[in-house]
């Protein structure tokens, strides 16, 4: 039986300095996603999207956290509909808008569960308010879900179904010396694009996903695009050169899709960062949809 998807946008750009973001899950639905989806042997129900404010009406407020009231408001808001879907008995799909979105689908995935995540991306996602240099709160939302630092005590915000010894983070290539001294101290496992170069990505990801399987009822998927090389993904806010090749990022998704198929561990998943302001052709949109369906299963053969 065709496992049920729930495509749910959250248009959310609170979380970056770049505007555009916002745009992200009309590009990936503009890409195709339906039908790649369809090729992938899924049901796909698409439940539009949150209704999320623009950034520009409203103050950022802190330096250290911007936008943070309106963040928790969607991310309040994100969370009941993945939980919702879950408990329906379909797949949540969400679409992002900046990586602060995480912290909503982490919230909710976690709820009433206990979940390992797969952190596929160029940056830790490990700051809090205190260490960040930016204040922008994609950089935030492990921290958050994890109860780190100023979070600690942020009930909308943390998962509380969620260890740090089931988080693994894929294809690290850009940390700020604070967030790599707590990643360090933490009992998450980090792999580098190094890593990657050093083993192949099929090899560091399934040892991944033996961490973040472990002892949970399911894992979610978090994938930024800037994870890939800008020469493939150029429509992101934050680029690093040294990225995931075309590939290799199927190479990857496609081994969780067959693992899956095998464990049934796969619970929600995110793709985010995909901003259409910076991209060309929409060719990055076209590979965000591209590689959603190759972790719900599409395969060539």
């Amino acid at each position: 039986m065709a496992k049920t998807v729930h495509v749910i946008g959250a248009p959310m750009d609170y979380g970056s300095d770049r505007r555009g973001v916002d745009m992200g899950p009309s590009a990936i639905r503009y890409a195709d996603l339906a039908a790649q989806l369809d090729a992938a042997g899924v049901d796909a129900v698409d439940t539009g999207d949150l209704l999320v404010p623009r950034a520009e009406e409203r103050d950022p407020d802190g330096a250290n956290a911007k936008f943070l009231d309106e963040i928790e408001d969607v991310s309040l808001r994100l969370a009941a509909e993945v939980a919702d879907t879950l408990a329906e008995g379909a797949f949540p799909l969400v679409l992002g808008g900046d990586h602060a979105v995480a912290i909503g689908s982490l919230a909710g995935s976690a709820r009433d569960a206990e979940i390992g995540a797969l952190w596929l991306d160029a940056h830790g996602d490990f700051n809090t308010p205190a260490t960040s240099p930016s204040g922008n709160v994609h950089g935030m939302p492990l921290a958050a879900a994890l109860g780190r630092g100023e979070f600690a005590d942020t009930e909308w915000a943390n998962a509380t179904g969620l260890r740090e010894e089931n988080v693994a983070l894929v294809g690290l290539r850009n940390l700020d010396p604070s967030e790599r001294e707590a990643i360090r101290e933490s009992e998450m496992t980090a792999f580098t694009m190094s890593d990657i170069d050093e083993r192949g990505v099929t090899s560091v990801v399934d040892e991944a996903l033996d961490i973040v399987t472990a002892g949970t009822d399911g894992v979610h998927v978090s994938l930024d695009v800037d994870w890939l090389d800008p020469d493939e993904a150029p429509g992101v806010g934050t680029p690093v050169r040294g990225g995931a090749t075309y590939r290799e990022a199927h190479a990857a998704l496609e081994a969780i899709a067959q693992r899956d198929a095998e464990e049934e561990f796969l619970r929600s998943l995110e793709v985010v960062e995909v901003n259409p302001i910076l991209d060309e052709s929409n060719r990055t949109a076209d590979i965000a949809a591209e590689l959603a369906a190759s972790a719900l299963g599409k395969r060539i053969l």
